[in-house]
């Protein structure tokens, strides 16, 4: 026993002999490892501050826009209301209903069991429409008596702009984790406010549902972006997987276009996890949230069908059950993986197609079918006549992006560094890519090609792909430009402040030096914001100091006497735009809406919408009596179109769709036929009996012409 004390003591003499060199460095080098530590807190505190200060300054910068253009504290309570146009006063409706009902119980019972927003039918708002936003703003304002602060419409429009707060704050984040310094989220916030008009428009259409809905998605990259960090604590990783599923709940409950844009993130996904560039775990994770959130919100809209007969939910899973087929994809040589891949690509692809057509058949789902035949007109799979598929079409919004839009994201800088960034991010990524299809991952690769695979981390992958795939998605539909210009910023200021990607550049110049990758992954970003704040400070003063007052008279007119001179329960008809506003401002009963998303909503549009057409007056008597209709606006905006060329004119529409033959020069198809009819909105103001009969002008202004209709048809 004393023996083995000896030896244990002569060892552990040694080893504290041996130390004492080791152990005065270790007092050198703890100074420079507290001061290293110290630093890291002090950056993070100040680069959080600096981030949160950023998204408060962009919140203040739009409202006072607001603010300043329709000069909104000054004008009346009806101007307030006309100034959200389209859809965004339908849903703004809903939040003044719940406001209006004398309680939270009675309110949430009238939104289930809706009868004023389409005539002869009750609907369930909440199952039909993304509003549950509206519905807990109502209920927080009732609840902590806002109203001895707030007026209803402040409350409500100061809210969003504070997410615009959140929105900015998860794009600096997001940059700041990809690029490992926080002036990159400083260069992304500059470029997401001084490229306003293509990354945001929430100052003129702020109850839009992609106002709520883009904020908690920036979230949700930021999420997915740390989560791909390696070396993760198992509590951060749960932590963060939680994050991800809150952020795609709330993304998913806030807009009725969640599942398109979840399943092109489930693709990018895809795509990664194919070609061995994402951790698997934690893939598959994200595809179980995206189910698990939209299932949610199916359950919280009382089961609406359209959500369970997504594209998204097929693909997520059949991208799980084709992983349990086939568990030997990345084995073998380059060809053979290739070869595997494809197998796995195309089952993948036919087991969607497959549970998709199954789930669509068993619920008899039709909700969606309009998107499908605008898609298909869209990429050039053969005209259509389709009234709906048309309207769309010929709708700026969802047109291919303009050219002059690059040419104002070249104005600040921000396009020239993403195309900069994106070349080189693509080559590394084929690079990695083909290194991991080869399988050649155990074989020590060249110094080069490990610096590429050093660069291109999971989430820098992620975030490549994203941009590219969402770039797309913006080229093809100008309205979802949002999702890929805010990402532009993130994306380009990340690739200029990263160190890995100066290295790896710096070293096929034969240029690396440490100090060089350091002075040059500051200093671009620097000379950038002062470029950005010389060249457009100017500007950003002379428009928040620019003030405007919204007019628009025949519209107040209008639903001043709607108020005024019919009776609460009438049934109001005409274009769906102008209808948000009806129910908004007065209240009355609706024929339809801007909600597009249902198909008996769409072929009772396109009846209503006879009015523009080259019908009798006794037929759209009939139609419009047949949804209960006491009164109809019609409009010289539509009737005399000329915002869109001919073709694409509302009236044109109708045309194509009814079989006859357009107005005007120009050629029609030969199978469409001259109306024995003239165009009603034009016939009617010529009060022939034929007409009078049927309808009475009640009232006209320069902009609108509303006729009561006749319950039975006189006689002459």
């Amino acid at each position: 026993m004393t023996a083995v004390r000896q030896r244990k003591g002569i060892k552990a003499t040694e080893v504290s002999e041996e130390s004492v060199f080791h152990e005065k460095n270790w007092k050198l080098n703890g100074k420079t490892l507290a001061g290293g530590k110290l630093w890291k807190k002090l950056s993070l505190i100040v680069g959080g501050i600096v981030g949160i200060t950023l998204g408060i300054l962009t919140s203040v910068y739009v409202a006072t826009l607001h603010e300043n253009d329709l000069w909104f504290s000054n004008i009346k309570e009806v101007e307030r209301e006309i100034s959200f146009r389209t859809e965004c006063g339908l849903y703004y409706s809903y939040y003044k209903q719940m406001l209006q009902a004398p309680s939270i119980q009675l309110g949430l019972h009238r939104l289930m069991f809706d009868n004023k927003t389409e005539s002869m039918r009750t609907i369930n708002i909440l199952e039909r429409m993304n509003v549950y936003q509206e519905v807990f703003l109502s209920i927080l304002y009732r609840v902590f008596h806002m109203n001895n602060f707030f007026e209803p419409v402040y409350f409500y429009i100061y809210t969003l702009f504070s997410l615009q707060a959140v929105y900015v704050a998860a794009l600096y984040v997001t940059s700041w984790l990809l690029s490992g310094t926080w002036l990159s989220g400083v260069l992304a916030a500059f470029w997401y406010i001084t490229n306003r008009t293509d990354t945001t428009r929430v100052e003129f259409t702020i109850p839009l549902r992609e106002n709520w809905a883009l904020p908690f998605f920036a979230v949700q990259i930021a999420a997915i972006t740390f989560l791909f960090r390696s070396h993760l604590r198992p509590t951060h990783e749960r932590l963060t997987l939680l994050a991800v599923f809150i952020s795609t709940f709330l993304f998913s409950l806030a807009w009725q276009f969640n599942q398109f844009m979840l399943l092109i993130q489930a693709l990018v996904l895809f795509t990664l996890d194919c070609l061995d560039l994402l951790p698997r775990g934690k893939v598959t994770w994200i595809y179980i949230i995206q189910v698990a959130s939209l299932l949610l919100v199916c359950l919280l809209q009382f089961f609406n069908s359209m959500i369970v007969g997504s594209l998204l939910i097929s693909f997520n899973l059949s991208t799980l059950l084709a992983r349990k087929l086939q568990n030997n994809l990345k084995t073998g040589g380059f060809f053979s993986r290739l070869g595997k891949l494809f197998l796995h690509v195309l089952l993948v692809l036919c087991l969607t197609f497959l549970v998709n057509n199954f789930i669509k058949k068993v619920l008899n789902l039709e909700s969606d079918e309009h998107i499908f035949k605008f898609l298909k007109a869209k990429f050039g799979f053969g005209a259509t006549r389709d009234f709906d598929a048309n309207l769309y079409l010929c709708e700026e919004a969802f047109g291919l992006l303009p050219f002059n839009t690059f040419t104002r994201l070249s104005g600040t800088l921000v396009f020239y560094a993403y195309i900069f960034v994106l070349l080189v991010m693509t080559i590394t990524s084929a690079v990695v890519a083909f290194q991991n299809l080869s399988g050649s991952v155990n074989n020590k690769p060249a110094d080069k090609l490990q610096k590429c695979i050093t660069l291109l981390k999971p989430g820098v992958a992620y975030n490549l792909v994203h941009t590219i795939l969402f770039g797309l998605l913006a080229l093809s539909t100008m309205r979802m430009k949002y999702l890929w210009t805010s990402h532009i910023c993130v994306f380009a200021a990340s690739g200029l402040c990263s160190c890995d990607m100066w290295g790896l550049i710096l070293r096929f110049a034969h240029l690396y030096t440490p100090q060089r990758v350091s002075v040059i992954r500051y200093l671009t970003p620097v000379l950038i914001l002062l470029y950005l704040c010389y060249k457009f400070w100017p500007g950003v003063m002379a428009e928040l100091s620019e003030l405007r007052e919204f007019y628009d008279p025949d519209t107040v007119e209008l639903m001043n006497w709607i108020k005024s001179n019919t009776p609460k329960k009438s049934v109001i008809a005409g274009s769906m735009q102008l209808l948000a506003g009806v129910k908004l401002c007065t209240g009355r009963i609706l024929t339809n809406h801007p909600h597009y998303e249902d198909k008996s909503l769409r072929e009772r549009t396109k009846q209503v919408y006879q009015v523009y057409a080259k019908r009798s007056p006794e037929e759209v008597h009939r139609i419009l009596r047949s949804f209960g209709t006491d009164f109809v606006i019609l409009e010289d905006s539509i009737c005399y179109e000329r915002r869109h060329s001919r073709g694409c004119r509302l009236r044109d529409l109708l045309d194509i769709a009814n079989g006859h033959t357009m107005d005007g020069p120009g050629e029609n198809d030969p199978d469409l036929k001259h109306s024995p009819h003239p165009r009603f909105c034009e016939e009617i103001k010529r009060d022939l009996p034929s007409y009078t009969m049927y309808f009475a002008k009640v009232f006209q202004n320069k902009t609108f012409h509303v006729y009561k209709l006749a319950r039975h048809k006189k006689t002459t």
